[in-house]
């Protein structure tokens, strides 16, 4: 019941973000608006909350829907609208609502909505770690044989 919830308020924050963002610049229809608002909010559930917000933290999972979102608008709005310019706007418009927005969708997402099995941590290490081998060389020539 809580995944239900977090979709739907990623849905309707969506919703908002592309009524806001198309509508402004474009003659957008509310197919349109609808559309981009439920690739965006299954992509961005299935890549961002479930795979890399649980591995790989808030941080990285904002910036993965921030270029989801950037980028469906940018490659399915020069498909459907006519002006390059404004489909770049609209772009980067939606994507910094919708990005606003799941800052409290992730809050929500990792607070009411449990875990449905353990994940192994898979944080990177900051630190780089080389180690290098020492060895003694034996010598290949035997030097009591004559070459």
């Amino acid at each position: 019941m809580n995944h239900l919830k977090a979709l739907l308020i990623k849905f309707i924050c969506s919703i908002v973000a592309f009524a806001i963002a198309l509508d402004l610049f474009f003659d957008a229809t509310i197919v349109d608006i609808l559309s981009f608002s439920l690739f965006v909010t299954v992509a961005s559930y299935l890549i961002g909350d479930q795979i890399i917000l649980r591995r790989l933290g808030n941080r990285e999972a904002i910036i993965v829907e921030f270029l989801l979102t950037y980028m469906s608008v940018w490659i399915f709005g020069s498909i459907l609208f006519d002006s390059y310019p404004q489909v770049a706007w609209g772009s980067i418009l939606s994507a910094l609502i919708i990005t606003g927005a799941e800052v409290l969708v992730h809050r929500y997402f990792l607070n009411y909505v449990p875990k449905e099995r353990k994940v192994k941590d898979m944080r990177f290490k900051r630190r780089l770690a080389y180690s290098t081998e020492m060895a003694k060389e034996t010598d290949i020539h035997n030097k009591n044989e004559p070459e």
